[in-house]
């Protein structure tokens, strides 16, 4: 059947353009902090400031007693949190280690390589839907990302900034994908985990590498920052990502690097040179390609149990409750076996193969 077109549809793009508009801001104020915190630290910074930021809104929602509609993480997920808090402890290390080799407009704008690993990660190995237009914007946002990582094209030399910026990205690549299949659980939760078990991971190298700092306003300001570009970003990641899934969700989230290249351009007064234009060009296209993608078609739904946050006016949850309950709510549920056609994306929900 034609299911009535959700009215919450541009809900999760709002929420991956507001993650990506926190994220954004995150590499020209870190390319600042570098100058007095190493950037090891920097990076187990970022993570603890999303961390115990996080940590203190989630103590302040259950001090409020609020009802409680999430998902716990529980030991069944235990494969992708070790995944996601190992990944994150090597892809800001690497970030931080580009941004000292790098400008941060470089930087910033490489960074939508994200989009390609996560893409590629998320088609061979987690089987998600791509069409014709991702593949577009992937190869289009992999010449952009070429463009910016050869420093000399009559020579071929590679700028080492750049090459680090590309690891950290493939890092993401993997970790946004583990982090997808976490994405029907408490994404407050999953913040917390990541941020603490990220940031202290990253803390233990810092102090192993002898990186250390005693500059308390710099690491107060490093933690602030963790706390708006990592902690919230990441948590409206999440809900996007519950709905758009891992590879469109890291298009919309393309948006970020542009909003760093402005903040260089105006705050930090760093140069625009014409292949960082032409780069800038063709990823503004790369990401148009990638936004309008459109996929509609008959699928099947096999019978399922699990438990997540959901509502019954959404077309995919109609089972009984006695009593009746209204509005989002949690608890385990069975899907029973349905075929039908509409637009969707590749959530937890629709993992078919096509």
């Amino acid at each position: 059947m034609e299911l009535k077109l959700n009215k919450q549809k541009f809900k999760p793009i709002f929420m991956a353009i507001l993650a990506a508009t926190l994220y954004g801001i995150s590499a020209p104020i870190s390319k600042l902090l570098l100058i007095k915190i190493p950037p090891t630290l920097m990076a187990a910074l970022l993570y603890l400031g999303a961390g115990i930021g996080m940590l203190t809104v989630n103590i302040i929602k259950v001090l409020s007693k609020k009802r409680r509609i999430e998902a716990k993480m529980t030991k069944n997920e235990l494969p992708y949190i070790v995944s996601m808090i190992i990944l994150d402890i090597g892809a800001p290390i690497f970030l931080m280690l580009g941004l000292s080799k790098t400008i941060s407009a470089n930087a910033s704008l490489l960074n939508n390589f994200e989009i390609v690993a996560t893409s590629l990660v998320a088609l061979f190995v987690f089987k998600e839907a791509i069409g014709k237009r991702m593949w577009i914007a992937i190869s289009l946002i992999t010449l952009s990302s070429i463009v910016l990582s050869v420093k000399d094209f009559s020579s071929f030399s590679f700028s080492i900034g750049s090459i680090y910026v590309i690891i950290a990205c493939l890092c993401w690549g993997f970790e946004n994908n583990c982090t997808r299949m976490l994405s029907l659980k408490d994404p407050l939760q999953i913040v917390v985990v990541k941020g603490l078990g990220s940031g202290i991971g990253s803390l233990i190298i810092s102090i192993m590498l002898k990186e250390y700092s005693n500059n308390i306003l710099y690491i107060f300001f490093a933690l602030l920052l963790g706390f708006v570009a990592y902690g919230l970003s990441i948590f409206f990641y999440i809900k996007a990502q519950r709905v758009l899934g891992a590879a469109r969700t890291s298009t919309y989230y393309a948006t970020a690097p542009f909003i760093g290249v402005l903040i260089s351009w105006i705050w930090l007064h760093e140069s625009i040179t014409a292949s960082f234009l032409i780069a800038l060009a063709i990823m503004i296209i790369g990401a148009y390609f990638a936004v309008t993608e459109n996929h509609k078609h008959i699928h099947i739904h096999a019978e399922d149990s699990h438990e997540h946050k959901h509502s019954h006016d959404d077309d995919h949850h109609n089972h009984i409750h006695i009593p009746e309950v209204e509005g989002e709510h949690s608890h385990e549920h069975i899907h029973d076996a349905i075929e039908h056609k509409h637009t969707h994306t590749p959530d937890l929900h629709h993992r078919h193969t096509h």
